[in-house]
């Protein structure tokens, strides 16, 4: 007796065709195209995200299930489609001469990239535990061999064997997880965990302990306390431009997955996850920040204020709700602006071949590249929080959120933080403006591909500071057709 094959709704994976066809077509065009002719392969991957933008944009208001509530097609995807495509966009555009200079296998790093975006997406747009799973896993294993793609350097090697380790280590958390909260609800189906909570019975120790790693595998791959600790040494031995990519890519999908599993699935046990997640919030914002203060090394610097940027996004998981869910998509996009654009300009500005990754190497530079220290100046405020930037208004909303959800406390606890975090972001802005070079080092012509990310990141880090409103709209949208 033959079984007929489920029928597949293919509008939930139109997004994703894109990305994945540019992928495999970056492989190909690797094997067969002439060396001369490799150029062609980041615009290949700049033209499947553009057309994936389109076909967003396209589905914008759709609201459709496949493959069983699997894969779920609504706005909250669609936004977090194009904040991976602006952070995969933008990460292109930073790699190319960069590539160019220091990889010959250009068409692996582009596939490995696409095929990092499109774990995002799934991760997004998952419906179900496992393909939420299945998401992280093709993420994961793209940026483990993206880190260590310079093969001849033994930071880059370090760098992704450490991140290997680690990342599985978490992984076998978040799939133990899901596996007892499919012993305690019989489904791993989002919305079908969110129905049989509903009820008002008291949640099983199963399922308090399931939620409790999924929270640690989420927690590791957004940086927080305790679960941080290869950051900082992954984002320094990493290529420039990958580190640039993880920091805002894979923060914006475990965020997305974050909202969607424990404001859709978990709600009926927000009193026992937020409460941990409280605790998660305060010690990841603080610590970050305490530790920024005495880095000397930019890349490093950054890497501890990404964990406290993680800090900042839990306030608003905490606050929940639809305020905290439309302050996180609100705040990712600003987040992916500063940071893509901070890093931007640690890759358009090299001397004598090399990066200047000390605060020490960007003393004079005020004056020497006087339009990109601007936009360091830039970037930096936007991090520390200060207007008219998109940063601010970032921070504005979450601490609102959590004020509104009844959680002043912490709001005072992060806006402290960001004071104390003003100090470091300061620091070089100080050193390119107050301080003489030790030594005049040449400066090589920078990229033309990354002074247009440092741009774009830097019209789109003002434009979203002082015109808010529009962004936030279509976050709040996102956030109201939640789960379809």
């Amino acid at each position: 007796m033959e079984t007929a094959l489920p029928r597949i709704d293919w509008a939930p994976l139109a997004a994703m065709l894109p990305v994945a066809f540019g992928g495999l077509a970056a492989l190909v065009g690797d094997l067969f195209l002439p060396s001369g002719r490799k150029r062609f392969i980041p615009a290949l991957g700049l033209a499947s995200l553009a057309l994936s933008i389109l076909v967003s944009i396209g589905l914008w208001g759709t609201v459709r299930h496949s493959i069983n509530d699997a894969v779920v097609l609504d706005r909250f995807a669609l936004f977090s489609y194009l904040v991976f495509a602006l952070v995969s966009i933008l990460s292109i555009l930073v790699s190319m001469d960069y590539v160019d200079a220091s990889a010959p296998d250009q068409g692996e790093y582009y596939s490995l990239l696409l095929f990092s975006t499109l774990g995002m997406m799934l991760m997004a747009a998952g419906g179900d535990l496992i393909v939420i799973f299945l998401g992280l896993e093709t993420l994961s294993l793209a940026l483990y061999t993206l880190c260590g793609f310079r093969k001849a350097e033994l930071r880059s090697n370090e760098a992704a064997l450490k991140y290997l380790l680690l990342g599985a280590f978490a992984s076998g958390f978040f799939l133990y997880g899901i596996a007892l909260i499919y012993g305690a609800t019989g489904t791993t189906v989002l919305r079908r965990i969110g129905a049989f909570l509903a009820d008002g019975r008291p949640p099983s120790p199963l399922l308090l302990v399931g939620a409790g790693l999924l929270l640690v595998g989420f927690g590791f791959k957004v940086a927080s306390v305790p679960f941080h600790m290869w950051t900082p040494d992954v984002y320094e031995g990493a290529p420039t431009s990958v580190t640039a990519f993880m920091i805002a890519g894979t923060k914006a999908a475990a965020f997305a997955a974050l909202v969607r599993v424990f404001l859709l699935a978990l709600p009926a046990l927000q009193v026992q996850w937020s409460a941990a997640v409280w605790v998660l919030a305060v010690l990841t914002m603080t610590l970050g920040n305490l530790v920024a203060l005495v880095q000397n090394n930019i890349k490093r610097m950054l890497a501890y204020s990404s964990i406290a940027h993680a800090g900042y996004l839990l306030v608003a998981l905490v606050a929940g709700g639809s305020p905290g869910a439309t302050s996180i998509l609100f705040y990712l996009v600003a987040y992916a602006l500063m940071n893509l654009g901070a890093f931007a300009v640690i890759i358009a500005l090299q001397a004598g071949g090399r990066e200047l990754l000390s605060l020490t190497d960007y003393a004079g530079l005020g004056f020497r590249r006087p339009v990109l220290s601007a936009c360091t100046a830039l970037f930096m405020f936007s991090l520390a929080g200060l207007p008219p930037t998109a940063g601010f208004m970032g921070k504005l909303f979450i601490f609102s959120a959590a004020v509104e959800g009844h959680y002043p406390g912490l709001a005072v606890i992060g806006v402290l933080n960001s004071v104390i975090s003003v100090y470091f972001y300061l620091r070089p802005v100080v050193i390119m403006y107050m301080n003489e070079p030790a030594i005049e080092q040449p400066l090589v012509p920078s990229s033309a591909a990354a002074i247009w990310a440092v741009a774009l990141s830097a019209l789109g880090t003002l434009h979203f500071g002082l015109f808010p409103g529009r962004l936030l709209d279509l976050a709040r949208q996102s956030v109201a057709v939640l789960g379809g």
